[in-house]
């Protein structure tokens, strides 16, 4: 004693150093297995990820076109179930990418092309983007970032995707209330927060917000999400240098916030409360296209049809006219160095508000846009004009820094033709922006033949008829015969003049041609035709040449005279403030909503409502509103334009 003792506890302790070696050993090794079922699983989700996005892609593809051709002949019901598979379909495509980004940070694979970026388009641009995407809620977002906010150093690209997926959290879990964007700087960083007045979180919650595939308990109320968003953007922006931090009340709403770093060091401090507020509300792509809050839409296209009906529109020059819209001036120059002024007309502006300025001032073969601006971002722009022009009459090509699916789709629901990744790859500009003028130039020319045509246009049976009425007369009245052929000249001389069809000619002028035009037909139809004109004294409108001719014989031809009974044609001209309405009206057989479907679009290759085609596109040209028609069976028809004074 006590060597008995120490040797005792020698083994005792070689024992168990060797049991605890084993042990870590056996631990490192279950660690490491851990560890790659941990990859394969994430590999698995990865790869899962792609192979579903096919198929889904496939489902949302067959299902839209379904709906779309299927629409009018399926119940209500049909059509609702139909556009739930839409939904649920997209939430699906959103989950799929979410875990493609997961696999892709974690892997360390994502690049940051940082530069110069501006904040507040970015924000204004994902407020339009998530209108197309969000359900019906009593929710509107405040756009409280000065439009001078200071620039960041950060990829544009991840900058929108933090964005976005803190908005769409916030909205998702608002069920009414307000959603509100701050920024501020501070020691030389831009601090952005978003504060939300929704469900709130849980102190203990908050500690694991971050972890991916978390939600908050409430989330089984909520539609769609696998808990990703967070945790993406959190990686995003350390990747940034950058942190975000969350601070939430149970009940009371959740602010999230997080900092990049700005793109110069003299930044002065900025006030949270922007000189403008930006105010959407968040509704539904169902709804009429007025859904956004701001009413300054409204008042724009106002500015625009009122600017056009002053005067009418130039035709298009040799070289197609192009309005390019981007509020950073270098952009600007290099798409007006790629696009060639040997080549095209060039017209550049700064803003939404005023490339809505310029869209009056000429006919423009192409207008190209940037999607993040500041004010009125490109959807906001792109809705704006397709209120006033049609795809093929003004087309829209948009410039994203994203390919996102979710993105392109907001895009293409705000009307634009057609998209460009940034950035710019010269070669694919040049091809796109060539398809869309020539489609623009194919489309001016198909309507100037058609007006040519219909200028020209005398049906053989009414020559006929309207010679053996002459013939006949020479036999009875010879005062007639005589007036007759005074009329049939008047109205000759009128259908060949050949002028450009889209000069406007004063309302005087129109009026001689369907009285020329009516004066023959009741000659030769009797008592059948019965004509009543009502005009209110307007010497000063002017209308396109041959706009209400067409109605009337349509209106004669197909209404009236298909009763054997005849009927009356009523022709009115009425005066209000500001504007006058012109209405073409018969008691004829009348249209079913069958029937008047597609009227005025160019469904099939039937020329029979060509006249009304025509007519209807000119008038939108010319006044940013086509013809009004309306209809039932056996109750006749009423076909209106009008025109701004």
């Amino acid at each position: 004693y006590p060597f008995d003792l120490i040797i005792s506890i020698g083994c005792f302790a070689s024992i168990w150093f060797k049991d605890y070696f084993n042990m870590h050993a056996e631990t490192a090794k279950l660690a490491v297995k851990l560890q790659k079922m941990n990859e394969h699983k994430d590999q698995f989700l990865a790869n899962t990820s792609h192979e579903f996005k096919n198929p889904l892609h496939g489902i949302i593809n067959m299902s839209q076109a379904v709906l779309n051709r299927e629409r009018h002949s399926v119940k209500n019901k049909s059509v609702h179930e139909l556009e739930t598979i839409l939904t649920v379909s997209r939430r699906m495509s959103l989950l799929l990418n979410d875990l493609l980004d997961v696999a892709s940070l974690r892997e360390g694979r994502p690049r940051l092309q940082k530069k110069n970026i501006a904040i507040q388009p970015i924000i204004t641009g994902v407020m339009d983007m998530l209108q197309f995407h969000d359900d019906v809620k009593p929710v509107k977002i405040v756009n409280e970032v000065p439009v001078h906010f200071p620039p960041v150093m950060a990829d544009e690209n991840r900058v929108i995707q933090i964005v976005y997926n803190l908005l769409h959290n916030a909205v998702k879990y608002t069920i009414e209330g307000e959603i509100r964007i701050q920024a501020k700087v501070k020691n030389n960083r831009a601090f952005i927060s978003v504060t939300d007045t929704g469900i709130g979180m849980e102190e203990d919650f908050l500690k694991r917000l971050f972890l991916p595939y978390e939600q908050a308990a409430d989330a089984s109320l909520i539609e769609g999400g696998l808990g990703l968003g967070l945790n993406i953007s959190k990686q995003l922006i350390e990747l940034h240098g950058g942190q975000l931090d969350v601070s939430s009340t149970p009940g009371k709403g959740s602010t999230f916030t997080f900092s990049l770093q700005l793109a110069s060091p003299d930044a002065v401090n900025i006030s949270e409360n922007a000189p403008q507020t930006n105010v959407q509300h968040i509704e539904s792509q169902k709804l009429p296209a007025n859904r956004l809050a701001d009413s300054s839409i409204d008042l724009e296209t106002a500015e625009i049809s009122a600017a056009v009906d002053q005067a009418s529109l130039k035709p298009v020059s040799k070289r197609p006219p192009i309005l390019i819209v981007d509020d950073d001036p270098v952009n600007l120059q290099v798409l007006q160095s790629i696009l060639s002024d040997e080549q095209y007309e060039i017209t550049t502006a700064t803003s939404g508000k005023e490339a809505l300025d310029h869209l009056p001032t000429k006919e423009w073969g192409l207008v190209i846009s940037d999607i993040m601006m500041p004010q009125m971002s490109g959807y906001k722009l792109t809705k704006t004009i397709r209120k006033r022009y049609s795809f093929t009459e003004l087309p829209i090509l948009l410039l994203t820094a994203r390919s996102d699916p979710k993105d392109i789709q907001a895009g293409f629901l705000a009307g634009a033709n057609d998209y460009v990744t940034k950035p710019v790859e010269m070669l694919e500009l040049k091809s796109r922006v060539l398809a869309l003028t020539t489609i623009k130039k194919a489309v001016r020319e198909q309507l100037q033949l058609e007006a040519a045509w219909l200028q020209a246009q005398i049906q053989p049976h009414f020559l006929f008829n309207t010679l053996n009425s002459i013939i006949a007369l020479s036999d009875i009245d010879l005062d007639e015969m005589n007036h007759l052929l005074m009329e049939l000249s008047q109205y000759l001389r009128s259908k060949f003049q050949f002028q450009h069809i889209d000069e406007l000619i004063p309302l005087a002028e129109e009026l001689a041609i369907v009285q020329s035009y009516l004066n023959i037909e009741q000659v030769r139809f009797g008592e059948r035709l019965q004509v009543d004109l009502e005009v209110d004294e307007c010497a000063d409108v002017k209308i396109p040449f041959l706009s209400i001719q067409p109605l009337v014989e349509n209106a004669v031809r197909h209404g009236l005279m298909k009763r054997i009974s005849g009927g009356t044609l009523t022709v009115r001209i009425a005066v209000h403030e500001g504007y006058v309405k012109i209405s073409v009206e018969d008691d004829g057989v009348g249209m079913d909503e069958f029937q008047l479907q597609g009227l005025l679009e160019r469904t099939d290759g039937s020329r029979m409502s060509i006249g009304l085609i025509n007519t209807n596109q000119r008038l939108m040209r010319q006044f940013g509103t086509g013809l009004q028609i309306d209809s039932a069976p056996d109750r006749g028809t009423i076909v209106s334009f009008t025109v701004g004074i």
